[in-house]
């Protein structure tokens, strides 16, 4: 079980502004603090909080933050819909294009993904692999 996921980033503000725009739809809420920006789902009375945590912070060691050659963070969509939704979202509020929601050949037939990369470079997805909605084949 992954505990939490930690992304750097230089502009704490453009962070701000590319996770708000999705990550709240995916009912994380969000704790700000002079070490960034902590974003948890919610936890109910008498429960276990549900990992994993999701921080952006700027680095321990004072240089610039990089992305990781290799690293992803992949967030689970309710469904396709709203992974084109969070997907144009996150681009509108300062984020690139990695790869279109849809399909990919190397994936199971209800893998609907989209990429993209934060304003710092990390990469993110954000995918769907609901079985009762239409997949790749049809």
């Amino acid at each position: 079980m992954i505990s939490y996921v930690t992304v750097g980033a230089d502009d704490m503000a453009a962070a701000k502004r590319f996770y708000t725009a999705f990550l709240p739809a995916l009912d994380y809420g969000l704790e700000e603090g002079p070490e960034g920006l902590s974003f948890a789902l919610p936890v109910e009375p008498g429960k276990k909080p549900v990992f994993p945590d999701f921080y952006v912070k700027p680095t321990f060691d004072g240089r610039p933050a990089s992305a990781g050659n290799g690293a992803m963070v992949a967030f689970e969509a309710r469904n396709q819909r709203q992974v084109r939704d969070l997907h144009a979202a996150a681009l509108v509020a300062g984020g690139s294009d990695e790869g279109q929601p849809g399909f990919r050949a190397d994936y199971g037939a209800h893998f609907y993904v989209s990429y993209l990369r934060d304003p710092q470079g990390n990469k993110i997805a954000l995918y769907s692999s609901d079985p009762t909605e239409p997949g790749r084949d049809g």
